[in-house]
C-alpha cells in the first residue's frame, strides 16, 4: 500500500442492525487491513468510527462498511463528515468502551440460526464446545430473545447471570476472535445447562437429559423443548401414531402442524422445493416455509387436507442435536402452550402447563427476555410477475423487531393492532417498530403477553409515546384499554376503522404518497356504520379513506358461532340466493347434515334478524362456499374452510377459462354505496354441482371469478373516480394469505394499467394492522395541528 497520499481523517456513523452482529470488530479488521488509524464504539445510535489515512483509501474503507458488512448487519446508512487532521493522535486502531448516553436509534438483531463454523465445532469431538447446545459467536445466536435494554452488551441481556470462564473470557476480549464481543457467548464449563424432566419427576441434566429427550421422541412420547424463543411441543414426524396423540392432547385435529428437518436432503423426501425457497429455509432467520407435500413422504395427518407443509431447518444448536439423531431426521415441532394461550416461555409456566401434553420437558437455565415465536412464510411466483412474492403469515423470530422505514418523520405514536393475530408497533423518527406475533388477546395472559411486548419495544428504543392508536371497534380489549386504563397516559387516543388500517399498512410499507384505491378483504371489522365490515373497496389517503364498494352483506347466523360452524353462512347464502329453504336444500344436499328443526330456525333468524348481525365479509363467503360444496362444514381453526377451499387447487395457479367463470351482480347498496352481489355465483354453484363438476374445478372457478370481480370493480370505480386517485391498487386483509387471489390479482391489476401492490415487509392479515394504525394516526394529527387555513 503506498503511504504517499496526505492524510485524512474522518468520523463515520454506520446506522441499523450493527449491534450485536459483530460489526465492531468486522470494523476493526478492516482498517487494520487497510492500515488506517482510529477507533470505533457502539453508541444508542449504532457504530461510530473515526479514521485517519489516505483519502482513496478512506474512500474505499467506508464503500467496504457497507459492502463487506457481517452476515447479521443490515447497514441502513453511513454518513461520512470531514474531520481536520490530527497529528497529535494515536497510532494503530482500537475498539472503544460502549457510550450508553443519548437517543437510542439502534436497531436491536433479530436472534439468528446457528453458523456454519459453530455448527462444524458442535460437531467435533476434538473441539471444547463438542455438543454444547448454547454454542455461539458474534455471526450467530440468540439477540432480541434474550436482550434487556440497548447498547447490546452483556450485562444488558440475560446472559449477565453466567460469568464467563478463562479462556470464554480471553476469546471475548480478543478483537480479532469470531467470539469478540459475543454476548451469549459460553461454554459447558461457564455457560446454561440443560435439564430434562418427565412426568414422573425423573431429572437428568446435560447429556444424559439431550439422550432421554431423544429416548423419548424415538419411543413414540412428547417432548416439550425450550428453543431460541419459547417452548415447542416435538414429536417424531415419521411416526403417524406419535402425531395421533400430539393431536389428542393437544386437542388439535387438524389444524397443519409444521416440521422440522435435519436438512435440505431430507426435506426433499416429503416437499418439494425450488432455489428460492432453499434460501429461504436456510436463511439466518430460519422461518417456517410453506412448501408443497410430496405424497407418501410423511403422514398426511400433520397437514390434512392441505397441499402445503411448513417446514423449518434447525435454528438453534439443541435442534441439531435432536434431528442428529439416527431416527429422528424429521420432528413435529408446533408451539408449546395451552390451546389458545400464548406459548410458554419460562420454565415454571412450562413445568406447570405443558405436562398435561408432553412427557418430558426439555429445558436450559438461560432466561428468555421475551417470548418469540416461529415466523411464517411463503414465496410465490408467477410467470408475469417480474419478482416472487414473499408474505408473512406470521411475521416473529429472525425478523421482529426489525422496522419498518416509512420515509416521513412520526409522532410519537404506540398502536395497539386488533383483537387476533396480534402485534404492536412504535413510532420513532421515520421507523414503526413492530412487533413480534403476540396471539389473539382472548385471555389474560396473552393481554399481559401484548402489554409486555409494548413496554419491551419502547424501553429497548427508548421511546415514549404520547399518542395512542387503536381499532375502531369499542370492545376490543386494547381499545378498552387505551381509552380507559391507559386513556389518561395519552395525549389523544386515535381509533382507525380496521380496513383503512389494512390499507394504510400496504400504502406504508410500499412508500406510497397520494390516494390510493383499497382492495381489503378479510374475515370481519368493525365498520363506519357500526356493522361488520370485510369485503371493501376503499378510496382515499392516509389521513382518510371512503367506502366506494363492498360486498353484499349474509348474516352470520348465531353471531360468532357462524364462524366456528361455517354451515349456517353456507345456508345463509343458499337462502339469499334461491328464496326457499327447500330449494336450499335441494341445490345443496350437503345442508341436510342440518335437521329440519334448526333450517326451520336459522331461516327464521335469517328472515327477521335475529341473532343474525348482517356482515360483508369477503372471508364469510368463502366460509359458506366451502360449507356449500361440502368442503369444511365445521371449523377447528380460523380459516379452515378457505384453506382447504383454496388446498383443492394443489397450488396451481391457473385461472379457469373465462367462459367457465362465474359473474358477481352488481347494484346499489345503502347509502347508493355500489354493491357487489354474490347470489348469482351461489347459483351457478348450484347448477355445477347439479351437473356433475368436481369439487375442485368448481373451486377453481370460484376464485378465478373473485379475481375477475376485483379487476372489474377496480376498472368501474376508475371510470366514477378518474384516473389520478386510482392508478394505485393496494391489496390487504387476511382473505389475500390465498396465494391464488394474490396472485392473479397483482397480474390481472397490472395487466389492466394499474400499479398494483401488496405486502411482503408484514402480514396482509392483522398481523400488519398496527402499522396501518400508526401511520394513519400520524396523518390526522399532523392534520390537525395544521392552520385551518392550511387544511
Amino acid at each position: 500500500m503506498e503511504n504517499s497520499d496526505p492524510t485524512g481523517r474522518r468520523r463515520i456513523r454506520v446506522s441499523g442492525v450493527v449491534q450485536g452482529v459483530g460489526y465492531r470488530p468486522f470494523v476493526y479488521k478492516l482498517a487494520l487491513t487497510h492500515a488506517l488509524t482510529g477507533w470505533v464504539l457502539n453508541d444508542p445510535e449504532g457504530v461510530l468510527i473515526e479514521v485517519s489515512g489516505p483519502p482513496r483509501v478512506l474512500a474505499r474503507f467506508g464503500e467496504e462498511l457497507r459492502t463487506q458488512a457481517p452476515p447479521q448487519a443490515r447497514v441502513n446508512a453511513v454518513q461520512v463528515e470531514e474531520l481536520t487532521p490530527d497529528a497529535t493522535a494515536d497510532e494503530g486502531f482500537v475498539i472503544r468502551e460502549s457510550v450508553h448516553a443519548g437517543r437510542k436509534v439502534t436497531v436491536v438483531p433479530s436472534d439468528a440460526h446457528v453458523c456454519a463454523d459453530c455448527l462444524a465445532e458442535l460437531r467435533d469431538p476434538a473441539d471444547r464446545r463438542h455438543r454444547y447446545p448454547f454454542i455461539n459467536c458474534t455471526n450467530c445466536g440468540p439477540r432480541y430473545s434474550i436482550v434487556r435494554a440497548l447498547p447490546y452488551d452483556r450485562a444488558q441481556t440475560t446472559m449477565a447471570a453466567f460469568t464467563m470462564c478463562g479462556p470464554c473470557a480471553r476469546e471475548y476480549a480478543d478483537p480479532l476472535d469470531r467470539r469478540y464481543h459475543a454476548q451469549p457467548n459460553a461454554c459447558p464449563d461457564c455457560g446454561p445447562q440443560l435439564t430434562s424432566q418427565d412426568r414422573a419427576g425423573a431429572r437428568h441434566h446435560g447429556e444424559q437429559a439431550l439422550a432421554a429427550a431423544t429416548a423419548a421422541l424415538a419411543e413414540g412420547g412428547i417432548v416439550a423443548v425450550k428453543s431460541v424463543g419459547g417452548f415447542h411441543l416435538a414429536v417424531d414426524a415419521r411416526n403417524a401414531g406419535a402425531v395421533a396423540l400430539l393431536r389428542e392432547r393437544k386437542r388439535r385435529d387438524s389444524k397443519p402442524f409444521a416440521v422440522m428437518a435435519r436438512d435440505l436432503e431430507s426435506v426433499a423426501g416429503f416437499a418439494s422445493f425450488g432455489q428460492a425457497e432453499a434460501e429461504l429455509l436456510g436463511s439466518p432467520a430460519r422461518p417456517i416455509v410453506l412448501l408443497r407435500k410430496r405424497a407418501g413422504g410423511l403422514p398426511e395427518t400433520i397437514a390434512p387436507r392441505n397441499p402445503n407443509l411448513g417446514v423449518i431447518l434447525p435454528s438453534a444448536p439443541q435442534h441439531h442435536l435432536l434431528v442428529d439423531h439416527a431416527c429422528l431426521d424429521a420432528l413435529v415441532m408446533t408451539s408449546g402452550n395451552v390451546s389458545g394461550y400464548p406459548i410458554a416461555y419460562r420454565n415454571q409456566d412450562a413445568l406447570g402447563q405443558l405436562f398435561d401434553i408432553a412427557d418430558v420437558i426439555l429445558h436450559n437455565d438461560r432466561e428468555i427476555e421475551i417470548r418469540v415465536d416461529d415466523s411464517l412464510v411463503r414465496h410465490s411466483v408467477h410467470p408475469e410477475l417480474d419478482e416472487p412474492v414473499v408474505s408473512f403469515l406470521r411475521r416473529a423470530r429472525g425478523y421482529a423487531p426489525y422496522p419498518v422505514e416509512v420515509g416521513v418523520e412520526l409522532e410519537p405514536l404506540v398502536a395497539y393492532g386488533a383483537e387476533l393475530k396480534t402485534t404492536v408497533a412504535l413510532a420513532g423518527g421515520t421507523r414503526v417498530y413492530l412487533s413480534q406475533h403476540i396471539g389473539d388477546l382472548k385471555n389474560d395472559e396473552t393481554f399481559e403477553s401484548h402489554r409486555q411486548t409494548a413496554r419491551h419495544l419502547a424501553h429497548l428504543h427508548d421511546l415514549t409515546p404520547r399518542h395512542a392508536a387503536v381499532d375502531l371497534h369499542p370492545q376490543f380489549r386494547a381499545t378498552r384499554f387505551a381509552l380507559g386504563e391507559q386513556g389518561g397516559t395519552f395525549g389523544e387516543v386515535v381509533q382507525v376503522q380496521h380496513h383503512h388500517a389494512h390499507m394504510a399498512s400496504c400504502m406504508a410499507e410500499n412508500r406510497l404518497t397520494g390516494d390510493a384505491l383499497g382492495v381489503v378483504f378479510d374475515g370481519a371489522g368493525y365498520g363506519e356504520d357500526g356493522t361488520t365490515w370485510g369485503g371493501e373497496f376503499l378510496l382515499g389517503s392516509y389521513r382518510e379513506a371512503r367506502r366506494v364498494a363492498h360486498l353484499r352483506t349474509v348474516p352470520l347466523l348465531g353471531g360468532d358461532r357462524a364462524v366456528k360452524e361455517p354451515i349456517r353462512t353456507g345456508y345463509a347464502l343458499a337462502l339469499d340466493a334461491l328464496g326457499d329453504p327447500a330449494e336450499a336444500v335441494a341445490a345443496f344436499p350437503v345442508l341436510e347434515r342440518l335437521d329440519e328443526q334448526q333450517r326451520h330456525v336459522f331461516a327464521t333468524m335469517a328472515q327477521r334478524g335475529v341473532n343474525a348481525p348482517l356482515a360483508s365479509s369477503m372471508g364469510r363467503l368463502f366460509d359458506g362456499v366451502a360449507a356449500l360444496l361440502a368442503v369444511t362444514t365445521h371449523a377447528e381453526y380460523e380459516a379452515q374452510g378457505p384453506i382447504e377451499l383454496e388446498g383443492l387447487l394443489e397450488r396451481d395457479l391457473t385461472l379457469s377459462p373465462v367462459a367457465e367463470r362465474y359473474r358477481f351482480g352488481a347494484g346499489d347498496g345503502p347509502g347508493g354505496v355500489p354493491e357487489i352481489d354474490p347470489r348469482p355465483v351461489v347459483r351457478a354453484l348450484a347448477a355445477d354441482l347439479a351437473a356433475g363438476v368436481d369439487v375442485a374445478g368448481i373451486s377453481r372457478r370460484f376464485h378465478s371469478s373473485v379475481v375477475d370481480m376485483v379487476v372489474d370493480r377496480c376498472l368501474a370505480v376508475r371510470a366514477a373516480e378518474g384516473e389520478a386517485a386510482t392508478r394505485q391498487v393496494v391489496l390487504s386483509g387476511g382473505v389475500f394469505l390465498n396465494e391464488f387471489l394474490l396472485v392473479n390479482c397483482l397480474v390481472e391489476l397490472r395487466r389492466a394499467g394499474f400499479a398494483a401492490y401488496c405486502q411482503q415487509q408484514v402480514p396482509t392479515n392483522d398481523g400488519g394492522i398496527a402499522l396501518g394504525q400508526i401511520v394513519v394516526a400520524n396523518a390526522r394529527l399532523a392534520h390537525a395541528r395544521q392552520p385551518e387555513a392550511q387544511r
